[in-house]
């Protein structure tokens, strides 16, 4: 009994001193000093929280706690923030409602909670996505107020970081989620530490054994690292020392995630990546004013060391991100014949890159900044995305994915108004950007004075001209080339209107057409017709009719008068029907049940009968990889990084099933690996060599070019799992003249 007292005091220890810790930050902060708020924030979480415990076995108020910390430290967030973390779990969890808060705390922190609260299953039917519709709401929220998406970003980097106590497909569910949608988003809040964080412990979660092999590199690289760091930044601290200027000189290497990503997308070695440390030079301007053409200076006299690469000045100082990141990036040469990339910023523009929106309010006294002016607008697409309701999660999550988090291009009007406009955008964007009336009539765009179509996407610094005419009208095929939420959004609902008036005139002319023959405008006629004509609904057909695709005549005046039907066709019907429902059941039954909370295994046996392998990705045994089940219980397979499995994880996360490998090398399965080199005589037959009499391995299709003694190809194989790739690509590396071998996707 005495143990127990023991561990709850313990418990009620470490809860307080959390507590304290978090006071201590804040009070630390520049922000006005509301402690009892907080204090009573606390008490009423704790309180309502009292005796639950987390998946790790630590008191729950814990993890509010953390948040509200996050918030405090690393967001940089005042008290009615602090506050709404600490309550963020309480209405999802407890008994306690809104109203409730509302009446203790007031509107604001509230209306906050409210956003941060889940929306209990069961209100979507079984094909939405829970996942999808609470990002929706969370979003609602946060387009009144911002601080919302900060603090889940807090509640996400929490979880995350915590993530070792869950199931293995909560985890994948929790990292595919984090990786689509909250660390691009951080991004978007210029939250780059945030972000980056985010983005390796999704890493670390999905592929452990990739993420520590990267790890070791890294740390075993580092002294060699710092060396090159200190002989690069010498010569430049003596020319900052004779500016006169304050500053100071970091080293930031890249994240492990960004250096998989990079080894993914460009097919190269870890060994192969130049670009691991950057040099940042963040200095103290030698007044406000001074400070940005203190950037450019810094850049001048550095460039008189090392000369820089003419393509690859970045100038964010004039023109800053939409997330407020302002920095002047130069590439410059080193002594040892490699680039490298500094980022010249002030201990300002540091914070706001650091934070985010968050360190702009700590840099406004008083006035609002051009910056807010971009969040406003940011906010305002966040707005026409949800007022244009899209019935599919993935298509939703894609939207926002495409509209929010891409990077931006700067365009010119005819006058030279510079508007900002998302990468990837087309000519047709642009006009809907501008009047939704110009987007309806345009025909074309000139740029830089050149004609190009409507689906010309454009590129940063264009000077964009619409051509319009006012017989043109909205086409549906727009709607595969408009890429932003606004323009989609117009062309769909003038598109729906026209269906509509089309609608209306074939229902018309149907009714007028069954008048004349004397028949009845009944469902079955209307079934007929549909039959006849292959259309799925009768909304289809009028539709048909009133755009003049289909026009009736005789065919459709005899189906209609045929009475006489087949009535075998019945019989086979009914039989057919018994017959089908009969074995149901058993089908049924033969499938085994799934725990999704087990770990599924994968075995020769149950690969060939009950799981499918994704076409998308064509895992192999021994690739990092999971399950996914659809409504009818099928399973599919799929890489963890697949982007199909990723829009899964973000969609229909319940639906995600850990899995592991158990097979023996009796499946054969294709792989793609692509090779590239030097051309010379019998090099085809050593690397059929290779491949088939030392590995015993069947080659299905070799498909090789050579180019000016270049030569690069395609081979496929049949393998057993990885590590027969991984024997094959080292073995076909000794091969002097090969000096790229990696396997691809399809």
């Amino acid at each position: 009994m005495e143990n127990v007292i023991y561990n709850e005091m313990s418990d009620e220890e470490m809860i307080d001193q959390s507590f304290q810790e978090l006071l201590n930050d804040y009070l630390a902060t520049k922000h006005r000093k509301r402690v009892e708020v907080i204090t009573k924030a606390f008490n009423f979480a704790n309180q309502a929280h009292k005796g639950v415990k987390r998946q790790s076995g630590e008191p729950y108020i814990m993890h509010p706690l953390a948040v509200a910390k996050i918030v405090c430290n690393e967001i940089g967030l005042g008290s009615t923030s602090i506050c709404s973390a600490l309550l963020h779990d309480v209405v999802e969890d407890t008994d306690y409602t809104v109203e409730d808060i509302e009446n203790i705390f007031g509107p604001k922190i509230a209306h906050i909670v409210d956003g941060l609260t889940k929306i209990s299953g069961g209100i979507f039917g079984d094909k939405a996505s829970a996942q999808a519709e609470n990002f929706k709401k969370l979003l609602l929220t946060m387009s009144d107020d911002i601080r919302v998406i900060l603090i889940k970003i807090a509640d996400r980097l929490h979880n995350m970081r915590t993530l070792g106590s869950l199931l293995p497909n909560k985890q994948y569910k929790i990292a595919g989620e984090t990786l689509y949608i909250y660390a691009p988003l951080a991004n978007r809040l210029g939250l780059n530490r945030i972000k980056t964080e985010l983005e390796n412990l999704s890493f670390k979660y999905e592929h452990p054994e990739e993420y520590q092999e990267i790890e070791e590199k890294l740390a075993a690289s580092a002294a060699e690292r710092e060396e090159a760091f200190q002989s690069f930044t010498a010569p430049i601290r003596v020319q900052l020392d004779k500016m006169g200027l304050k500053y100071r000189i970091i080293a930031r290497v890249k994240s492990i995630y960004s250096i998989w990503n990079k080894m993914q997308t460009k097919h190269v070695p870890f060994e192969e990546i130049f670009d691991l440390l950057a040099v940042r030079i963040i200095f103290d301007p030698r007044n406000e004013e001074e400070e940005l053409n203190d950037c450019f200076d810094i850049y001048v006299s550095i460039s008189k060391i090392y000369k820089p690469h003419p393509d690859r000045l970045r100038d964010w100082v004039s023109h800053p991100k939409a997330n407020g990141y302002q920095a002047l990036h130069v590439t410059l040469m080193g002594n040892n014949g490699q680039w490298v990339e500094v980022q010249i910023r002030s201990e300002r523009m540091n914070d706001v890159a650091e934070q985010g929106f968050a360190a702009h309010w700590k840099y406004k006294e008083g006035g609002g900044s051009e910056d807010e002016g971009e969040l406003e607008k940011w906010l305002r697409t966040i707005k026409e995305i949800l007022d244009d309701p899209q019935p599919d999660a993935i298509d939703f999550l894609d939207t926002i994915k495409l509209n929010l988090f891409a990077s931006e291009i700067f365009v010119f009007t005819p006058k030279g108004e510079i508007k900002t406009m998302p990468q990837n955008s087309t000519a047709l964007d642009f006009a809907f950007s501008l009047h939704t009336d110009l987007g309806s009539h345009c025909i074309g765009a000139k740029v830089n004075h050149k004609l190009v179509p409507l689906s010309h996407k454009l590129e940063s610094g264009d000077q964009v001209e619409i051509l319009t005419s006012k017989s043109q009208r909205v086409q549906p095929s727009w709607e595969v080339f408009a890429t932003t939420a606004k323009a989609r959004a117009k062309i769909a609902a003038i598109l729906k209107k026209e269906q509509k008036s089309f609608q209306k005139e074939g229902e018309r002319i149907l009714h007028d057409f069954l008048l004349e023959e004397e028949l009845q405008a009944d469902e079955s006629n209307i079934e007929k017709l549909c039959k006849l004509h292959n259309m799925k609904t009768a909304d289809d057909l009028y539709m048909a009719i009133g755009s003049k695709n289909v026009i009736l005549g005789d065919t459709d005046r005899n189906e209609l008068k045929e009475k006489a039907s087949n009535w075998k066709k019945y019989l086979t019907f009914s039989f057919g029907t018994n017959k089908e429902n009969k074995d149901r059941p058993e089908e049924k039954a033969s499938q085994e049940k799934i725990n999704p909370k087990q770990i599924l295994k994968l075995t020769d046996d149950s690969i060939q009968k009950n799981y499918a392998i994704a076409d998308c990705c064509q895992p192999i045994p021994g690739d990092d990889v999971l399950g996914y089940m659809d409504e009818n219980e099928k399973i599919t397979i799929h890489k963890r990084q697949c982007p199909v499995a990723v829009k899964l994880k973000s969609s229909f996360g319940n639906r995600i099933i850990a899995t592991t490998w158990d097979t023996h090398k009796a499946l054969s399965f294709l792989v793609y690996i692509y090779i590239k080199g030097i051309d010379s005589v019998g090099l085809l037959n050593e690397i059929t060599q290779v491949i088939s009499r030392e590995l015993n391995v069947n080659i299905r299709k070799l498909n090789i070019e050579t180019n000016d003694g270049i030569f690069e190809g395609k081979i496929q194989l049949y393998v057993h799992d990885v590590d027969d790739v991984k024997k094959i690509c080292n073995n076909l590396r000794k091969i002097n003249q090969i000096k790229a071998v990696t396997r691809v996707e399809s």
